[in-house]
């Protein structure tokens, strides 16, 4: 490279450097290699659901993650898939959340009905283990293990959105006994759930809005406590609008310390926006598009399969990172957020991408099983950037963890 040139990549560095995207935080996800475990875990996982689905246990074309068949869960439960990650204490085996990961992937490529003990799996039994007192991780923890108990999450509210921090609901104590009053919204299968981790203001909001917020196991059937699912456009109600009118909490079913709700909730939320439901949700639909379009080696096929193959090959290492954080004791709160982003921005371009062979392909079986999932796919798809977070709060608390803001 000539002199000149030398000079002026050495201006525009110096330019670029002093601009903050060069000093901004560094973010890093470690890539993961799945031990044999993970293989063996895969194996035996595959095999159940492959049964599952030769007895007609349930239909992979029509059902979703949050099709909630306790049926399914006590049957995936006793065959010692639920809680893995768990101490044997509480009916756990203490495996590794990679090993934990391959069920998830399995259970999301096989489209099997998990709404019944995803939550409670997922995040609710974590932060019992984590926060609980002793009584209420012995009553609970080996419930969720077995599949007898679902869980719901009682956070976003009517006119609050994804903004925590301007929680309404209220909890007042008197003795031994918190009194709950509010409303939570898009809360998943609520109608059917038998607790909610619910967070509530019980103290002044400080300053930063942060402080006094404090979350509850919450009995579903306590007195006071109505539900009303919200139908969307895909014709399913699985959000829920529910309403707490003094609603009596033991004191014991408080997780943590009373007024520290902020850091025991934010935590949680890794775990709900970083596993693999964050980019297989559309998986159903890719899997037909393959099947319709092996015969096809368009050039536009070409491209939307290399595009949705790369993008869900990346995405995948990336949560898989997360995992291996979370296995590590880490709270990768900001890499979930990352991931949960770009993870929704993928399963809404899916459908955009393979729509297009609804034109060039004769009616067949694979065709008939890609439409419905197609039709199903554009109706479920504006949820997806909104659960867990919307894509603003998520940005924001990328944008917070690069310190960029």
């Amino acid at each position: 490279m000539s002199g000149p040139q030398n000079n002026l990549t050495d201006s525009r560095t110096a330019d670029l450097e002093k601009n903050q995207w060069i000093k901004m935080r560094p973010l890093s996800i470690k890539a993961i290699n799945l031990p044999q475990p993970c293989d063996a875990m895969r194996v035996r996982v595959r095999a159940h659901l492959k049964d599952e689905i030769e007895r007609g246990l349930f239909d992979p074309d029509s059902t979703t993650w949050a099709s909630f068949d306790p049926d399914f869960a006590r049957r995936f439960a006793k065959a010692g898939f639920l809680g893995v990650t768990w101490p044997e204490q509480f009916g756990g085996q203490a495996l590794s959340f990679l090993e934990r990961y391959v069920i998830l992937e399995e259970l999301l490529a096989h489209r099997a009905p998990v709404g019944a003990f995803w939550i409670g799996e997922r995040q609710s039994g974590l932060q019992i283990l984590r926060f609980a007192q002793d009584a209420v991780k012995q009553a609970l923890l080996p419930r969720i293990v077995a599949g007898e108990i679902s869980f719901g999450i009682g956070m976003s509210e009517p006119n609050s959105g994804s903004d925590l921090a301007s929680v309404q609901t209220r909890a007042v104590k008197d003795n031994d006994i918190w009194t709950l009053n509010g409303a939570k919204v898009w809360t998943t299968n609520a109608d059917k759930v038998d607790y909610l981790l619910v967070l509530a203001r019980t103290g002044d909001a400080g300053q930063s809005r942060h402080e006094g917020l404090t979350q509850f196991v919450v009995d579903m059937r306590t007195p006071g406590i109505s539900v009303s699912p919200i139908p969307d456009m895909s014709g399913d109600s699985e959000f829920c609008e529910v309403v707490f009118d003094s609603v009596a909490v033991p004191a014991e079913m408080i997780l943590g310390v009373p007024g520290e709700g902020w850091s025991i909730v934010t935590a949680e939320l890794a775990f709900e926006r970083s596993g693999p439901e964050r980019f297989l949700s559309a998986y159903g639909l890719l899997q037909n598009y393959l099947d319709v379009a092996a015969s096809d080696r368009s050039e536009s096929n070409v491209k939307n399969l290399g595009e949705i193959v790369g993008d869900l090959l990346v995405l995948r290492q990336m949560s898989l990172g997360v995992a291996g954080m979370l296995e590590a004791g880490q709270n990768p709160n900001v890499q979930a957020a990352l991931v949960k982003d770009l993870g929704n921005a993928f399963e809404q371009r899916i459908p955009e991408l393979t729509r297009t062979a609804l034109d060039r392909f004769d009616e067949t079986e694979h065709m008939t099983a890609f439409q419905d999932h197609l039709d199903q796919t554009i109706l479920s798809a504006p949820s997806w950037s909104i659960r867990g977070g919307t894509r603003e709060i998520t940005r924001g608390i990328i944008a917070a963890g690069l310190e960029l803001r």
